[in-house]
């Protein structure tokens, strides 16, 4: 089996996007894989600090290993969001394939020195480890808002990307490009979605030459999101639309079976509508 990096180049070199994935629970990490494995595509699940701290560190990664080992197939795991160097090490040592270490909430000269020092300590532990790093603004949380922001979110532009990446030397780039974290009440509704700054990408990749990374991607405009494929994004995360589909699957099992109380009889019916979100983007992702 490949590793991450060699299938970023591959997708690169196809013109496609590896689809990342947040897990919560089993139940995302069994969609996923299965959805994945149905396509046959390679696939990134990721979690938060929060989602690991949830689901343990090294209990994650020896579940992910253990259906990598049994298979053989390109399942990876990424350290998403990852706001302290600890928790970037902790990941690391723990067999992770990347981590997004996101410090955008500072300053930008400061971003690039702690930036720079945890790709640094991240590649002493693991030489092939992919190092993310974060600018701009794309809010925080993958939770449902009821309205857009009052103010302007800041976006990356490609000067700033050039020089972050060069002297930081990560592996892959975040840029805020007009993705969000989250989604609006109005996009559950199906009557808006996000849009995004497509030139900016096409400048940022020309400026850098990185893998770049789209987070945010839930609620994005479909065609939007293969324009993005498009222009030079190679991973794109999607985690509020899991944790809309995860509910909704339960609440139907409830209203269809309102005496059970057997998890295994119950959890199939989130299990599939997360399937459904999956299968679609990975769809999406790679062009089929």
């Amino acid at each position: 089996m490949n590793n991450l990096r060699s299938v970023l180049k591959e997708a690169e070199a196809a013109r496609v996007a590896v689809g990342h994935f947040n897990v919560s629970d089993w139940v995302f990490l069994k969609a996923i894989f299965a959805s994945a494995r149905e396509l046959n595509v390679p696939v990134i699940v990721g979690a938060s600090e929060g989602e690991r701290a949830f689901l343990g560190v090294p209990q994650l990664a020896a579940l992910v290993k253990s259906l990598r080992e049994a298979t053989g197939f390109p399942l990876f795991l990424n350290a998403d969001h990852t706001h302290s160097l600890q928790g970037a090490v902790e990941a690391a040592r723990a067999g992770f394939d990347s981590v997004v270490f996101d410090r955008s909430e500072l300053p930008f000269d400061e971003n690039i020195k702690e930036t720079k020092r945890a790709v640094e300590e991240l590649k002493s532990i693991d030489p092939a480890i992919i190092v993310e790093g974060e600018i701009g603004d794309i809010g925080t949380g993958s939770e449902i808002h009821d309205s857009a922001p009052d103010s302007p979110r800041l976006l990356t532009t490609p000067e700033e990307a050039r020089q972050y990446v060069q002297s930081t030397g990560v592996d892959l780039l975040s840029p805020a490009v007009g993705n969000m974290h989250g989604m609006l009440q109005t996009m559950l509704q199906g009557t808006a979605r996000t849009r995004l700054d497509l030139t900016r990408i096409g400048e940022i990749k020309r400026a850098t030459g990185s893998w770049l990374t789209l987070h945010g991607g839930s609620g994005t405009d479909d065609e939007d999101l293969r324009e993005a494929v498009a222009a030079g994004v190679n991973i794109v995360h999607i985690n509020t639309e899991l944790r809309v589909a995860w509910r909704r699957g339960l609440e139907g099992a409830f209203a269809e079976q309102p005496q059970e109380v057997v998890p295994y009889k119950l959890l199939p019916s989130a299990e599939e509508s997360i399937r459904t979100v999956v299968t679609a983007r990975l769809r999406l992702f790679n062009r089929l």
